[in-house]
């Protein structure tokens, strides 16, 4: 009796939140009626739960199968829910003469639940990362864990006790900003030693992590950022979970993570998925090992494991509405996983939104992982949107060197016929691994201008890293945790709030205004979201660019030299034909487009003509 109570204990430690009937505890707690898959997995977890045999008798479900894992605490329920309606009903275990019932729910879906438009290239996404954003809730920073850690501001790799709430309560400057989209990193539990801020080692799939708050703080704020016409991505990672996770405690099979019995640490050249000379080792120690030692890797290969793994990320769309997924280190996972699980997103919501994190150095190892790409003979991989970490790197030195910065960003340009989907790109000037874009904090705002209205006047979808309208600045150097600071104001007791213009710098008002105008300009700009783009060579380190749509047009005009340029037009008639002037969408004013133009150092123009 008391080991039983013992590990009822556990399982509610392990769980919490979870569906538990007499000390086991079922994954997920509820499912929907309804949905176009009617296949629906349950992992039971309890003490010897393999050695009882499941049984249901409620309309329209039907036990499938039931399959026992090597731990004896592992049981899989496979049920066939297609012509099921909501309600609850009991799943027994029997085993002998002693039998257990656990109540299950069916939820009836939200109308319209399938019609989820997931983000494009009308959107600018906000990446935060929940932890140094905003402290809204100092009684959930030093919560009781089943690992230790510390709560400390000074150290930056520790936990610093920013939540959802925090950013709930800043919606307001948010929307202000004129962003119409929230990327946040992964907030689900990371129950690590140290505490684990950034969210990458997952230890629960189906609960937010306490120190952000509860899974219904998360439905909250998806809720009211709905309201205030924005959009929510869910940051999600299947390569691997955390070391603390109960699958590591109690490993379900062998065969659940690659390299169990000795480490083997990934090589991370991604390239093996496309280079024709691969060798099968290479290729084996890219996808099976481990990306550290903390992070075991998952084996998507395992049917039970994918098939957990996808039904997971259905649950949180259709239970928290959220309307996009970025998935973590893309390619280290199981290549044919990762096209089901597209499929299977696609099959529930037709018009949703997936971008993929494939991290590689040149334009056609990001387009490779396309859906539709002409250059992937692999097989199709579904996946919507991919990142452009090639401009991110190039961004990091064009916009501050010489004038051959714009011959780099020009011939970078011209290689995106390599995509399938050039409006489904994610380009982006830094984010939480890279450094930033501002290496320090800088004297004048040129090539933040050039930068910013860069990368809102390009075809794809813009993303921005939190305190980039700052000015926030800092490398890797040190630490990771130099590129992830807490924004002033965000805590209370601080002696600057930079939520508030008066909080602000002259050199950040300017450089805040500056953005919010260029990002204000661009919602619901179809010309930016959905125009044809014509670009120039650079002559004389100045960059011309023309998008255009449906009669509407918009110039940008760049000068790279550190020194005034006059830029005669005649070579642009092509786009300026039949314009004797531009309006300049920063300031307002009337631009003369007649012979030749003078532009400022460093000067940046975005006209509309």
């Amino acid at each position: 009796m008391r080991k039983n109570l013992l590990l009822s204990l556990i399982i509610c430690l392990l769980f919490p939140g979870f569906l538990s009937a007499k000390g086991i505890t079922a994954e997920p707690a509820f499912w929907w009626s309804g949905m176009k898959n009617p296949e629906l997995q349950l992992m039971v977890y309890g003490e010897n739960i393999a050695s009882f045999r499941p049984s249901v008798s409620y309309p329209g479900v039907k036990l499938k199968s039931s399959v026992a894992l090597e731990s004896p605490n592992y049981l899989l329920v496979y049920l066939d829910v297609e012509n099921a309606q909501p309600g609850t009903f009991d799943i027994t275990f029997t085993k002998d003469k002693k039998q257990i019932k656990m109540p299950y729910e069916l939820k009836a879906r939200k109308k319209d639940a399938c019609k989820i438009k997931g983000f494009d290239s009308s959107d600018v996404l906000y990446l935060i990362m929940p932890d140094r954003f905003a402290n809204g809730d100092p009684s959930n920073d030093n919560l009781v864990m089943k690992t230790t850690y510390k709560t400390d501001r000074n150290n930056p790799s520790a936990r610093h006790g920013g939540d959802l709430a925090g950013i709930e309560k800043h919606l307001d400057y948010i929307e202000d900003l004129g962003v119409t989209a929230i990327w946040l990193n992964p907030v689900l539990e990371n129950d690590m030693q140290g505490g684990s801020y950034h969210g990458y080692a997952t230890t629960n799939y189906y609960r937010v992590d306490p120190r952000f708050g509860t899974n219904e703080d998360y439905v909250r704020l998806i809720d009211k950022t709905h309201a205030k016409g924005m959009r929510v991505v869910m940051d999600m990672i299947f390569n691997h979970c955390g070391s603390d996770h109960i699958w590591m405690k109690d490993v379900p099979s062998k065969d659940w993570f690659n390299n169990l019995d000795k480490y083997v640490e990934t090589s991370h050249i991604k390239e093996v998925y496309f280079d024709p000379y691969a060798s099968e080792y290479d290729t084996k120690r890219m996808v099976d090992g481990w990306f550290v030692p903390s992070m075991p890797d998952l084996n998507q290969r395992n049917p039970h494991v994918a098939t957990y793994l996808i039904q997971n990320s259905i649950w949180w769309i259709e239970y928290s509405g959220v309307d996009g997924i970025r998935q973590d280190t893309y390619p280290y996972a199981d290549y044919k996983m990762m096209v089901d699980w597209c499929n299977a997103i696609y099959r529930e919501y037709p018009d949703y939104n997936i971008v993929g994190e494939a991290w590689m150095n040149q334009t056609m190892g990001t387009a490779f992982w396309q859906k539709d790409s002409k250059l992937n003979e692999r097989g199709n991989t579904m996946l919507k949107s991919v990142m452009d970490f090639r401009l991110m790197g190039l961004s990091h030195s064009a916009f501050f060197g010489d004038a051959g910065g714009m011959q780099a960003l020009y011939e970078h340009l011209a290689y995106d016929y390599a995509y399938a989907d050039i409006y489904n790109v994610l380009r982006f000037l830094d984010n939480h691994d890279t450094d930033r874009f501002l290496p320090a904090m800088p004297e004048k705002l040129d090539a933040f201008k050039q930068g910013i209205a860069f990368m809102l006047t390009i075809p794809g979808i813009p993303q921005f890293y939190y305190g980039t309208e700052l000015l926030m600045n800092g490398t890797k150097q040190k630490g990771d945790g130099y590129i992830r600071l807490d924004v002033p104001g965000g805590w209370p007791g601080d002696a600057v709030n930079q939520f508030e213009a008066s909080g602000r710098t002259d050199i950040q008002n300017e450089a805040w205004n500056y953005m919010q105008k260029l990002l204000k300009w661009r919602k619901g700009n179809e010309v930016i979201a959905k125009g044809k783009m014509k670009h120039f060579v650079p002559q004389n380190g100045v960059y011309v660019y023309a998008r255009n749509l449906n009669g509407k047009q918009v110039v940008v005009i760049m000068n790279g030299n550190a020194k005034e340029s006059v830029l005669p037009l005649d070579r642009y008639d092509e786009i300026l034909k039949g314009y004797t002037s531009g309006k300049d969408v920063i300031t307002g004013k009337v631009v003369s487009l007649q012979k030749e133009l003078t532009l400022g150092a460093k000067d940046v123009l975005v006209l509309e003509l």
